[in-house]
């Protein structure tokens, strides 16, 4: 009787998994994590001005000088008043007043999500990420921040910005 190799081919093996990440590196993933947390909280404690913009004015800024100076929304105006309705659960109020916000929003509370799972199990996701490429997430976000504005402007100009 001959004895057959135990070993097996590498194409049927799997990749062989990440290693973990070390203290320092997992730290860090929790300081993103309550990061992105803060800024949630911080949403939820603000209450969405009606008008779509000015909501950060509760937070001791000044009102938006490009809007003042110009009468046209700037790109960020009504990121404020998005994540504060985006985190009462209003996705649609959100959208309206600002959908870049919206989006930001979204990738604020996925982010806290992935860097809590990260910081905690110390398994890496970065490999994860390295395998989109960016061009199918750059492009489009860009993109998007790009009609988000226009959206603004068209909005404001049109007296709707009003979330109500």
């Amino acid at each position: 009787m001959t004895k057959m190799s135990q070993a097996v081919a590498v194409i049927y093996t799997g990749p062989s998994p990440a290693p973990s990440l070390t203290p320092g590196w997992r730290i860090v993933s929790l300081m993103i994590s309550a990061a992105c947390l803060t800024v949630l909280l911080i949403a939820a404690r603000l209450t969405p001005s009606p008008t779509g913009v000015s909501t950060h004015t509760a937070l001791g800024m000044n009102d938006c000088q490009f809007l003042a100076r110009t009468g046209l929304p700037c790109p960020s105006c009504g990121m404020t008043t998005s994540f504060s309705l985006f985190v009462r659960g209003k996705i649609l109020g959100s959208l309206y007043v600002q959908p870049m916000g919206t989006v930001l929003a979204t990738l604020a509370t996925l982010t806290f999500w992935a860097a809590l799972y990260v910081g905690i199990t110390g398994k890496p996701i970065a490999r994860l990420m390295r395998m989109i490429p960016s061009r199918y997430y750059l492009a489009p976000l860009l993109t998007w921040a790009l009609l988000a504005w226009a959206w603004k402007i068209f909005i404001h100009l049109r007296g709707i910005d009003g979330w109500r």
